[in-house]
This record gives C-alpha cells, sequence and structure tokens, in this order.
C-alpha cells in the first residue's frame, strides 16, 4: 500500500447566455435630487457581488463615482424584466443594459450642467469624481448633486434612461445545424495535483492552479474570488456531493445538510490562478461570463490526476473512496 501522486490538466471553454427565445435583460436609471443614480434591476445577487460590479459599470458610463450609485433589485413584481441570473449571463446582460440606460441618462444630465455653465454638452466633460467641467476650463465646472437639484427644481427635468440588451434567439439550420447559441465564450485551464491512499481509497488534492480567460475584469478582486470558491466546489462535486451516492439505488442519501458532505476549511488545497483579458466584442467593457465556469475545469483535472497518480479511470461523480478501491482491485486482476 502506499500513498501517490499525480497531474491532471483539464481545459474548457464556457458560454456566456443562452439561445433562448429571445434572452433580454432591462435597466432603468433614474437620478435622485441629491444626485444618487438609482439603477433598478431585477437580475438577483446571488452573493457573487453582482451588486458592486454593475454599479462599477454604471459609474463608469455615467462618469460619476461609484458611491453616487444604488443598485435596487427589487422584485419581479415593481422591477424591469430580467430573464434571470443563470448562464454566466448577469453582467454581460445587465452590464449592456446599463451602459444603453446610462447614456441617456447622461445625456440629460449633461444638457442640465450647460444650461449651468452656459456652454454647450458637447463642450463638457465628467471627471468620475462628481464633477461637470467644460473641456479645457476645469475651473468652470458644476458639481453632479447641483445639476440634479437643478434638474429638479429649476428645469423640471429627469435625469433617467431606460436599456435593455437582448440576445435574439438563433434558430438552428436544419441543412447544416449552424446557430449562435451564445454571445461569447470564456476559457479555462486547471492543472491538479492530487495523492492517492492505496490502501484507503481517500484521494486529497493537494493543489489546483488555474488560468482564466474573463474577457474583462471589472472587479478583479471579485475574479479571484470567484476563482477560489468555484475551485472547491469543483473540488467537492469531485470527490464528495451527491443526493444518490449509490444511484440509481436510494440507498444512503443524505437526508438534510447534516448528512450532506462538504469539503472544510482543512480540505481546502493550494488554490492559485491567473487571470488573462481578452475583452469580448459585444460585453459591456469587454466583460464575459466567468462565474459557473470556475468550478468546470477542476472536476476533470482532478479525475485526470487521480488516473496519472494510480491508473484507475473513475467516470462516475463524485470520486469515492469505494470507487478507488473497486478501481484498484478491477486493475489489479487485469
Amino acid at each position: 500500500m502506499a500513498k501517490l501522486r499525480g497531474t491532471g490538466i483539464a481545459a474548457v471553454n464556457y458560454p456566456t447566455g443562452m439561445n433562448l427565445g429571445g434572452d433580454p435583460t432591462q435597466a432603468l436609471i433614474h437620478s435622485t435630487t441629491t444626485g444618487t443614480f438609482v439603477i433598478a434591476l431585477s437580475s438577483s445577487d446571488l452573493g457573487q457581488g453582482l451588486k458592486t460590479v454593475l454599479a462599477q459599470i454604471g459609474a463608469e458610463a455615467l462618469g460619476v463615482p461609484f458611491e453616487n450609485v444604488l443598485i435596487d433589485t427589487a422584485d419581479s413584481d415593481t422591477g424591469p424584466h430580467c430573464m434571470g441570473t443563470f448562464a454566466s449571463r448577469t453582467t454581460h446582460r445587465a452590464g449592456n443594459a446599463i451602459i444603453m440606460a446610462a447614456q441617456e441618462a447622461r445625456k440629460v444630465m449633461m444638457e442640465v450642467a450647460a444650461d449651468e455653465l452656459e456652454a454647450r454638452p458637447d463642450d463638457l466633460e465628467t471627471d468620475g469624481k462628481g464633477n461637470i467641467f467644460v473641456k479645457g476650463s476645469p475651473q468652470r465646472a458644476i458639481n453632479i448633486v447641483n445639476v440634479a437639484l437643478q434638474a429638479h427644481f429649476k428645469y423640471g427635468k429627469t435625469i433617467s434612461g431606460r436599456g435593455i440588451f437582448m440576445k435574439p434567439k438563433s434558430d438552428v439550420d436544419p441543412e447544416t445545424g449552424k446557430m449562435d447559441p451564445d454571445s461569447t465564450q470564456a476559457h479555462a485551464c486547471t492543472v491538479a495535483e492530487v495523492e492517492v491512499d492505496t490502501e484507503t481509497g481517500e484521494v486529497t488534492v493537494l493543489s489546483l492552479k488555474s488560468a482564466y480567460e474573463v474577457g474583462r475584469a471589472v472587479n478583479p478582486r471579485l475574479v479571484e474570488g470567484q476563482i477560489r470558491g468555484g475551485s472547491v466546489m469543483g473540488m467537492a462535486h469531485a470527490l464528495l456531493e451527491t443526493t444518490a451516492p449509490y444511484y440509481p439505488a436510494p440507498d444512503h442519501a443524505p437526508g438534510s445538510f447534516n448528512d450532506y458532505i462538504l469539503p472544510g476549511p482543512a480540505d481546502i488545497p493550494v488554490v492559485e490562478s491567473v487571470v488573462l483579458e481578452y475583452p469580448s466584442a459585444n460585453g459591456p467593457y469587454g466583460v464575459k461570463g466567468v462565474g459557473e465556469m470556475t468550478a468546470n475545469s477542476p472536476i476533470p483535472a482532478i479525475c485526470n490526476a487521480i488516473y496519472r497518480a494510480c491508473g484507475v479511470r473513475i467516470t462516475e461523480l463524485p470520486v469515492t473512496p469505494e470507487r478507488v478501491l473497486r478501481g484498484l482491485e478491477a486493475r489489479g486482476k487485469q
């Protein structure tokens, strides 16, 4: 009996969005009297930092500080339409819709500022710090709070905008099978190092080292968090998680989260990653969907590493100690 080590590699490409019967997401923006820009969405933040990233996109498109943007994800009764937070689509779809809405709102904002500064809208610029100034004359400036106040109380104008981004449905060509199933594709590659105990069948993941091509990392720290979380999630799928350990037999199925096995802090391996940025032609500022694919490539990489370590090719998930031992036994009889 021994503890054997092996290294495995796996690469994936992951689509952003899906080919539904049209795949739209809508955004509405309006300014309060004190210059806070409220972006109304029905795109749910599942904990991945969506509100932060979309606020960043909105702030960039409006030309205002991040602190002046508020994301309001109300509910499906009152909010603008969104197909949902799935298919790694939401930053791409909602981000594009926000840019469209921001362009409309910014136009009104600049018109009001132009009236106040006695200049043409085309001659104005935002500094991203809350001010609008005349190009070449930075001393001629007005704060967006004052612009919002004047828009409401002096000019009777609403600084607001509407945006909707839709991926049109792509029908399948019956002759060739050709279609356009997504909007863009991100890519990833993971190298996994594992240790297999041939006496117990236990597999320990020592490290997961990955490269992720994400289009544009709007918030690098959140991308890093997605990668680290996805790496552990992928490892959990590969080795632990199941609701039917003896499928199709229902025996020994976990009855609650007390019985459902997940990795703990002591199980987390070394996680290293590099992020590559090749901007998408149709994503907001080049964004591609990164969320789900971070859990994809670790799974086959771990299975390949197990094979390299002990020569057992596992084709069912999770790779339990029992399956490893049965594989070793079958290999020994060959």
